[in-house]
């Protein structure tokens, strides 16, 4: 399962050179427009400035658009549901849950990187993944704001309007019940990505930064849906069909809309922007003039 975990998480290098694509679509419908920016939730101090069509949709936008609630989502409060989804309360725990072949390789890590495994035991794996992946990047000196971030605190600022595509609660419930049903082979997957961690960041944001839509497809789509069909409807097919509608609601208003979501949601055929173009609405991608 090549890229499974860091290709979704991130999902969750070189500026794009003269003439190249984005993962920035316009979308008409009648007289009324909207922006798709396919985002990396993740980017290094390198990575900025972002591509300026991307500022330019910003400013040209009067609604800024996220996947969720973003001033919610990172409150103090917020982050203990988390922490309290994201632990087991029925008695089970992580050594219980995975196989022993499972539990092996992630001790091996846990001692590689000097973490007792026993501490994560209460977690359930979609944590121990987002907890492990956090010291990977901290390795790594990757520590700046990704795209969503980085709007939102300049609709902040600048004092727009914004709104979200799901509740903070579908958030994290989709977060924290990852690989729920099928933990070892999650876990056991997850690791081995983890172990190229820096590998994998330079490929998503570099076919972020480049609009190479099908390399992004590659990288967060197709292994999953082969080996975790599931997974795979619920993160991307099912959200997708449910942001789609909103999208298309925001395509009968006079009011601009600026919709940033993770740039696996807007790429393939089951991507938002396929799904546009076949319901007969006019998408454009937007290209990198400098």
């Amino acid at each position: 399962m090549k890229k499974l975990v860091l290709g979704t998480l991130l999902s969750l290098v070189i500026h794009a050179s003269a003439f190249a694509e984005t993962s920035l679509w316009k979308v008409q419908s009648d007289d009324s427009v909207a922006y798709l920016g396919g985002t990396c939730h993740i980017l290094r101090q390198s990575d900025y400035p972002l591509p300026k069509e991307f500022d330019r949709a910003y400013g040209d936008a009067d609604i800024i658009v996220f996947e969720t609630d973003l001033e919610k989502l990172n409150k103090p409060e917020t982050q203990q549901i988390i922490v309290r989804k994201g632990m087991y309360t029925d008695g089970s725990t992580l050594d219980k849950i995975l196989s022993p072949e499972a539990y092996d390789v992630l001790e091996k890590y846990c001692e590689k990187v000097g973490i007792p495994v026993s501490s994560l035991h209460p977690l359930k794996p979609s944590m121990v993944m987002l907890a492990l992946l956090g010291l990977e990047l901290r390795k790594l000196g990757v520590t700046e704001t990704g795209v969503d971030l980085y709007f939102h605190q300049k609709a902040t600022q600048d004092g727009k309007k914004t709104e979200a595509l799901e509740m903070f609660e579908e958030h994290i419930d989709m977060v924290t019940s990852m690989g729920e049903g099928n933990e070892s082979n999650f876990v056991m997957h997850s690791i081995a990505d983890l172990k190229r961690t820096e590998e994998i960041i330079n490929d998503v944001i570099d076919a972020w930064e480049k609009g190479d839509k099908d390399t992004l497809s590659k990288l967060f789509l197709e292994q999953m849906r082969e080996d975790y069909s599931d997974l795979y409807e619920t993160l991307f097919v099912e959200r997708n069909q449910k942001w789609l509608s909103k999208i298309e609601g925001y395509l009968q208003t006079p009011e601009r809309e600026f919709v940033l979501v993770g740039a696996g949601h807007l790429v393939g055929e089951d991507g938002i922007v396929e799904q546009l173009k076949n319901r007969g609405h006019k998408v454009e991608k937007l290209i990198h003039e400098e």
